[in-house]
């Protein structure tokens, strides 16, 4: 938070802290009456600075000085009616006032921190103002040094008037002060620093915590429904919540809580500071300052789970763990399901292989695999560092990332169908076609590509830490993902037993390879869909264009590479690679249509479906708020593993029937285009990815389901 001015120059409180402003606001006041009848009053205020909007002078508290002692000045702002200044946060408009005082003489002294008093609140045209109105002092503690002797203050000051309009002011000021008994020379001004004392916040002696939904709570001894008629949160610095939205408040024994809005829920601070005004019944006021910490009760709307840390060894050993187990189980997670077709056509190939073949295909794999695995890893720490709300999956929020990866799908499928084969060749001379290490490597990061919308257990809390964590250690746990996704590969190419008992090749791989395209097809067919879902059917025409292109491309590479086996680089071959490259170049280009917009119209709002309501951070605290119980589905059209879960359990007859029963609200958040509020929902709870599944029973914590569900998971998660 950036470091602005504050009451009683922005130091740290402590209930000494609170004594000593107590018997400051005593003193003076006995110092006051106590100067009455006593001592001469001499004035302490130096010539002043005259506006049409106000009158501006400096003061003391004291008409005369002495060595050590600490000199209260002052800017006294004499406002005309109908104008204001404003506070060290101005809020949405306006500007903080600032004032330089400097003693110079035999004693010396700088002061630049203003304590400011707490301000009103003025509302106008949607916009909230934290000011001063009338006869206003802004006063500063001047610690004098010296050997004794009179002084000479000077200082400047700027500050910022406005009524219909706003007026930046300055001023330069200059007082002589004698040398005397500074305790006993109270000057005719001293009242106005009494009143400021008693108009500033003190240390609120209740502890303050912040939710992440934007609730905030003072809980101590003294709060009751019967001591608080009103209240309300001034924060210390600008940009942070919604100032001018309404702050819901709600008291009960112990406890108080505003609810405040964020401007940016992706952003949000950890904590705030500033000042809660707390009204009685009787309408008399107590300004309090406070410094929240981060809450972890009921009172969270969507309470946060900080991810295991990775520093220490022993968790960075549970999280390495992890991140191999949820590799290895993605392995069995749908969206991986047309690569693992490709895998099994190369375990086949593997049972008639040599030794050293076998073992070179499993690290040539597993090197896509984990290569992949750590490019994403550095894409995501590095989109992390600099404010990004990258998570798992991220990628497939980009509807340029979805259809790429449906054309390159359907290069694989018609490579499969024999249209054409991988090669070593030129561009017009070909050699006996054969899969080797890139083939193996392409496997590896096509696996990758296609698992990143699936999630399996134990991989939301490794991905968590490895993006909450230091980077390299961030990195190893994705590489120990990757490891986990290629491991079974690896097992049956390196143990004898596994590799020996595998089918021997023979003709009817042939029949099997041109099988294994249509699972990377009905792969694509989904892509396109997510598009769809994305940017609207407008973005079918680029999307399947495209394909027929690429599939030109396909059929000319194939018939030309055939013929350049056959005859060699003849001007036909030559001829039809060029055409190839030529519709491939003008398929790529066409991508740039959906990223200019000319495909679409923009992103497409997703309404909510039947029986279900969109998710904002607003509405579920609202729910919360009401007792009702709220089942949180974050989801994606392009998670395969959130589809699966609400075909096999959420939209099942008997969880709807539960969920109609006892009145659960079904709350969806919907994660196919970036949205950054669902982002933060995400983080708040640990993870970086969808799917998350999160019920709130009437007045509790939220209890965060597997990522994997069953019906009886959810039935027992909701009674």
């Amino acid at each position: 938070m950036t470091s602005m001015a504050r009451p009683w120059g922005g130091r740290q409180f402590s209930s000494n802290d609170a004594i000593g402003l107590m018997l400051r606001k005593l003193f003076f006041l006995v110092l006051l009456l106590s100067s009455f009848g006593h001592v001469p009053v001499f004035a302490a205020e130096s010539d002043p600075v005259v506006s049409s909007h106000d009158t501006a002078t400096l003061v003391t508290d004291r008409d005369s000085v002495e060595a050590g002692a600490t000199l209260h000045v002052g800017l006294r702002l004499q406002l005309k009616p109908g104008w204001h200044t404003y506070w060290l946060n101005a809020g949405d408009a306006g500007e903080p006032p600032t004032l330089k005082v400097t003693a110079s003489g035999v004693l010396t002294g700088q002061s630049e921190r203003i304590d400011f008093p707490t301000p009103v609140r003025i509302s106008e045209g949607g916009l909230m103002s934290y000011a001063y109105t009338g006869d206003v002092l802004l006063p500063q503690a001047l610690r004098l040094e010296g050997q004794g002797g009179a002084v000479t203050l000077k200082a400047h000051a700027e500050w910022l008037v406005c009524a219909a309009t706003c007026v930046p002011e300055q001023g330069d000021f200059t007082l002589d002060l004698p040398a005397g008994n500074a305790k006993a020379n109270s000057s005719a001004q001293a009242p106005l620093f009494v009143h400021a004392a008693q108009s500033s916040p003190i240390p609120s002696p209740f502890a303050a915590s912040l939710a992440a939904n934007g609730l905030l709570s003072l809980t101590g001894k003294g709060l009751s429904p019967e001591s608080v008629e009103r209240a309300w949160f001034m924060p210390s610095e600008t940009g942070l919540i919604d100032q001018v939205a309404p702050q819901k408040l709600n008291v009960s024994e112990g406890e108080l809580t505003l609810a405040l809005n964020w401007v940016d829920a992706a952003h949000k601070p950890a904590s705030l500071e500033g000042v809660v005004v707390v009204q009685d019944k009787a309408g008399q006021q107590t300004a309090l300052w406070i410094r929240t910490v981060q809450a972890t009760g009921a009172a969270s709307g969507s309470p946060a789970t900080t991810p295991p840390p990775v520093s220490a060894p022993s968790s960075l050993w549970q999280m390495l763990l992890f991140a191999f187990l949820g590799g290895l189980i993605l392995n069995l997670m749908p969206c991986v399901f047309p690569v693992l077709a490709m895998k099994a056509f190369s375990l086949v190939r593997l049972g008639g292989g040599k030794r050293h073949e076998q073992i070179t295909s499993a690290l040539a794999y597993t090197t896509g695999v984990m290569g992949s695995f750590a490019a994403l890893g550095v894409a995501m720490i590095l989109l992390r560092s600099v404010g990004s709300a990258a998570g798992w999956g991220f990628q497939f929020q980009s509807p340029i990332f979805v259809i790429s990866v449906a054309w390159l799908l359907i290069m694989m499928a018609l490579n499969l169908l024999g249209v054409f084969e991988f090669t070593l060749g030129r561009i017009g001379q070909d050699v006996t076609p054969r899969h080797g290490v890139w083939g193996d490597m392409l496997t590896g990061l096509l696996a990758v590509i296609v698992a990143t919308p699936c999630t399996a257990p134990f991989m939301g809390a490794a991905i968590a830490a490895a993006l909450s964590g230091p980077a390299w250690a961030g990195l190893v746990l994705f590489l120990a993902m990757g490891f986990g996704l290629a491991s079974p590969y690896i097992a049956i190419a390196t143990i004898p037993f596994l590799a020996r008992h595998m089918p021997k090749p023979g003709a009817w791989m042939a029949v099997l390879k041109q099988a294994l395209a249509f699972p990377l097809l009905g792969t694509a067919v989904w892509l396109f869909w997510v598009a769809c879902v994305q940017r609207g059917a407008m973005i079918l025409p680029v999307g399947l264009g495209g394909a027929v292109g690429l599939g030109l491309v396909a059929w000319l590479f194939g018939t030309t590479q055939r013929q350049a086996m056959i005859k060699g680089a003849t001007p036909g071959v030559i001829i039809g690679r060029i055409l190839a490259l030529l519709v491939l170049v003008i398929a790529g280009a066409s991508l740039a249509r959906i990223d200019n917009g000319v495909a679409s119209g923009g992103l497409v709002e997703t309404k909510a479906e039947a029986g279900s309501v969109s998710y904002s951070p607003e509405r579920l605290a609202g729910l919360r708020e009401e007792g009702k119980p709220v089942f949180v589905d974050m989801t994606a059209a392009w998670c395969i593993t959130c589809m699966v879960n609400e075909r096999v359990a959420l939209q099942t007859a008997p969880v709807q029937k539960a969920f109609k029963a006892q009145g659960v609200v079904y709350m969806k958040g919907d994660w196919t285009n970036r949205d950054e509020t669902i982002s933060a929902f995400l983080r708040e709870h640990g993870r970086d990815g969808v799917p998350l599944y999160v019920y709130y029973a009437p007045h509790k914590d939220g209890k965060i389901l597997p990522q994997i569900l069953t019906v009886s998971g959810v039935l027992d998660a909701i009674r």
